[in-house]
Parts: C-alpha cells; sequence; structure tokens
C-alpha cells in the first residue's frame, strides 16, 4: 500500500508559553478524532510530529492515523526552524519508502509547518537539505504578529498568516488541516497528489493567505 506521509513541524519556542501551546494541544486532539472518522485517511496517512525550540526533535515517529497518540508537547528555548527543515528531511529519507521495479514506493510528504516567531538559527542551511528531497505540498504558517511572512516564503509559496496565536486561531489551523489532509487522502486514492494549496479546501476566516 502506498502511504501519504504527513509531517508537522510545530514551534514549540518560550513564546508559545501558555495559551498557544494549549491551543496546539486541542488542535492535534481535534485533528486526530477528525482524521480517525475519514476512511480514506485511516487508510493511507500517517502522521509525523516534529517539534523544535532550541534544536529539532521528532517526538512522533511516521505512524498510521488508527495507531497515533497526541503526543506531550512541552515550551523552551528559542526558534530552531533550520534544525526543523533538517530534521524533517533526514526523517523522511529513512521512513518514506522509495520506489523500486517491483513497486511503487509512497505518495510525496505532504508538509504543515506553524511557528509564531522569527528563526533563531541558520535557516540557509536548513533550506539547502530541505530541498534534496521531494515533497507533496508545503505550507508555513505564521501565528502572530512576531514572525515574518517573508522568510516562511523562502520554504514555500504557500504561506498562510494567523493574526493572532489564540486558541480560536491555531484551533481554526487544525481543523484546516485536517480537512487538507482528508482531502488529500482521497486523492491519492484516486491516483493523483496535492502539490499547493490551490488543491487543498478554502482556509476558514481565521487564516489569511500570503500572496507571493
Amino acid at each position: 500500500m502506498r502511504r501519504l506521509p504527513v509531517y508537522f513541524l510545530i514551534d514549540v519556542s518560550g513564546s508559545m508559553l501558555g495559551e498557544p501551546i494549549e491551543a496546539v494541544r486541542n488542535g492535534i486532539q481535534i485533528l486526530h478524532s477528525a482524521l480517525r472518522r475519514n476512511p480514506y485517511a485511516l487508510e493511507s496517512a500517517y502522521i509525523s510530529v516534529i517539534t523544535f525550540s532550541t534544536d529539532a526533535r521528532q517526538i512522533v515517529p511516521l505512524t498510521e492515523v488508527g495507531a497515533f497518540q497526541p503526543p506531550e508537547i512541552s515550551t523552551g528555548g528559542g526558534t530552531a526552524l533550520g534544525a526543523a527543515l533538517i530534521k524533517v528531511a533526514e526523517c523522511a529519507n529513512v521512513e518514506v519508502r522509495k520506489s523500486t521495479r517491483e513497486e511503487k514506493g509512497d505518495w510525496k510528504p505532504l508538509v504543515f509547518i506553524l511557528t509564531d516567531g522569527i528563526p533563531t538559527d541558520d535557516v540557509d542551511r536548513g533550506l539547502e537539505v530541505f530541498r534534496e528531497r521531494q515533497w507533496g505540498a508545503v505550507v508555513a504558517c505564521a501565528a502572530g504578529n512576531l514572525t515574518d511572512d517573508h522568510e516562511l516564503q523562502r520554504i514555500t509559496d504557500s504561506v498562510v498568516h494567523l493574526d493572532v496565536a489564540d486558541a480560536n486561531s491555531i484551533g481554526a489551523y487544525f481543523r484546516w488541516a485536517s480537512a487538507s489532509i482528508e482531502m488529500s487522502s482521497k486523492r491519492v486514492d484516486g491516483g493523483g497528489e496535492v502539490s499547493g494549496l490551490d488543491e487543498l479546501p478554502p482556509p476558514p476566516p481565521e487564516i489569511t493567505l500570503v500572496k507571493p
């Protein structure tokens, strides 16, 4: 079976303490519950969670939706976005099955990035490693007014913005991510792939599309 890998890169720096990180925890719960009710996602979607602060860690390896368990998430430290880009590339290189002469490999991974601040490490090095492999849709979300949309546009053309990093906005982001995974799962079931925002569900009012 060809799997649809989905990687979440989540900023857990000190500025996420309080309502933002609680909203992330709740958002992951909401996403998990929704995906478990979707037959297409149950069949093909595999989820991984990578957190980044002073460094980047994969706290949930690529796991099928039915077996996925929302992780414990704590905050503190800087915003090592570059390290997160390197980590997701390293994880995908190990976890995503490549095509062989006998069978096709997994679908191109989807990547959802959520950050509320300015990177504190070498993003250029992270971008270099990240671009060495192929991805499906890569969506970067800037949460709040301390973020730099242009920095995220270096990673992907698919950048969205939340005016505030509160429970309502972050919850809306995870519900939209869930709907996006559901749509992507249905699409790969028919033999297609998702490669950009125009192939995902329209975002809710809380989410603003950032124009290139």
